[in-house]
């Protein structure tokens, strides 16, 4: 039962790939002039973008990729084209998840609580970013269970999820948190020691669970009683669901760590606001971190030694370096600018990169179609008015699966770009009247 802690690079969720939504954009498109960077290979100068029924059918410099007859052929000279981003930690689509009843609730689905007609996503648009995952709070030892989401249009969540069975299929993770924000009064911890206790006599009880599933060898009389708590915990000990875990301090990120070697299970580490004292074990582990970065850390008394240089630290460790958004803690339209904080404080350009797209992809197990410009992939992309990290850039454009779903240039889609935050909240207001 238990997997190999390196980083995972199979596709766990079959289900999550399975599902094809319908598309309209059968006419190929043709962006042409733009300096392409594909991530997962050199930049292109002069290059050429082919996309068609939702996918990367060529890609290359001018001169070398065909034109297909009866192509729309869009002129991006100037511009730069790169793959959609990937946030694999956001809270957007105004979800809500546990209560107060537990510390752990592990049957609760952040799919249950989301709007998927929410105009925050228009944020994350806006942000170029083309595929997040939407958790529960961290207010809980185990808040439930995560989604990921393509930022497709879409009026029900099905729209926009990557598994084909909503009902009963996987989904998304599953999130996890210790230090200070699930420790409360009971039912909850009391002390960090007891927060791992309990989350570890939850995973023994989905072992002896999975015992006796495996006893019974499918003969319905010798089934144990269905316990629906204990389900998603069976598909992580099975490799099947990945673990997003939200930690900050050191000893909180080591305590991480003992947890998924101590039961085997794929894990990603959020936050990591102390990764660089930790950056070593971090590596050692083969566990990916998905930092985010802040122009004023400050406000919560376990992130207080948060580094924007945790993500050159990580790197020069040798560790797998992602980052998210955690929206609202920060704004999705300016995901570029936490990659560039990171930059700033020493993180080379070509990793950041990474952690906006391919690193992220790989978090949520869909790098088979996202993250990188590459032949069969998926048609997200984004287009920039010049060099991704620069402060004077702008989010042109955002394709997802060869559809254009923001404009810069279109008056609506610009109030999302450049309104205050709470923008979205009087369009959801007005959208529900």
């Amino acid at each position: 039962m238990k997997i190999k802690s390196k980083f995972w690079v199979t596709l766990g969720l079959a289900s999550l790939v399975s599902a094809m939504p319908a598309l309209a954009q059968d006419q190929p498109h043709v962006f042409t002039g733009a300096r392409i960077v594909p991530i997962t290979g050199s930049p292109i100068e002069n290059g050429v973008l082919v996309v068609q029924h939702g996918k990367i059918t060529a890609i290359g410099t001018a001169g070398q990729v065909n034109i297909p007859v009866g192509a729309v052929t869009f002129d991006v000279t100037g511009k730069v084209v790169m793959p959609g981003l990937v946030d694999s930690h956001s809270h957007l689509g105004e979800g809500s998840g546990g209560d107060a009843s537990a510390a752990l609730h592990p049957d609760v689905r952040i799919i249950d609580g989301i709007n998927p007609i929410s105009d925050s996503f228009k944020r994350a648009l806006a942000g170029g970013i083309t595929t997040v995952n939407v958790m529960p709070g961290s207010g809980h030892l185990m808040s439930g269970q995560t989604v990921y989401l393509k930022m497709r249009e879409g009026k029900t969540i099905g729209d926009l999820t990557f598994c084909d069975d909503v009902q009963s299929g996987i989904c998304g993770g599953m999130k996890m948190a210790n230090g200070t924000n699930p420790m409360k009064a009971a039912p909850f911890p009391g002390t960090r020691a007891k927060s791992a206790a309990m989350a570890r006599q939850l995973f023994l009880d989905a072992q002896a669970y999975n015992n006796k599933i495996m006893a019974a060898k499918g003969k319905e009389k010798k089934m144990p009683e269905r316990k629906p708590h204990l389900e998603p915990l069976v598909e992580i000990l099975d490799g099947k669901r990945v673990v997003h875990f939200h930690t900050h301090r050191y000893d909180d990120i080591l305590t991480a760590i003992r947890l998924q070697k101590e039961f085997g299970f794929k894990m990603v580490l959020h936050h990591v606001s102390e990764a660089w004292k930790a950056a070593d074990e971090i590596a050692k582990s083969g566990i990916p971190a998905s930092i985010l970065t802040l122009d004023s850390p400050g406000g919560k008394t376990e992130a207080v030694e948060l580094s924007n240089g945790n993500g050159a630290a990580l790197e020069k460790a040798g560790a797998i370096v992602g980052f998210h958004t955690d929206d609202g803690i920060t704004d999705s339209r300016l995901f570029f600018r936490n990659a560039a904080f990171a930059v700033r404080a020493g993180m080379s350009t070509e990793k950041a990169l990474e952690g906006l797209t391919i690193v992220g992809a790989r978090m949520l197990e869909l790098q088979d179609r996202l993250g990188s410009l590459e032949i069969g992939k998926d048609a997200d992309f984004v287009v920039l008015s010049g060099e991704p990290f620069s402060v004077y850039t702008r989010v042109e454009q955002t394709w997802v699966e060869g559809l254009k779903r923001f404009d810069l240039a279109n008056p609506d889609d610009k109030k999302f770009a450049v309104g205050g935050y709470n923008t979205y909240d009087s369009e959801v207001h007005y959208h529900a009247h």
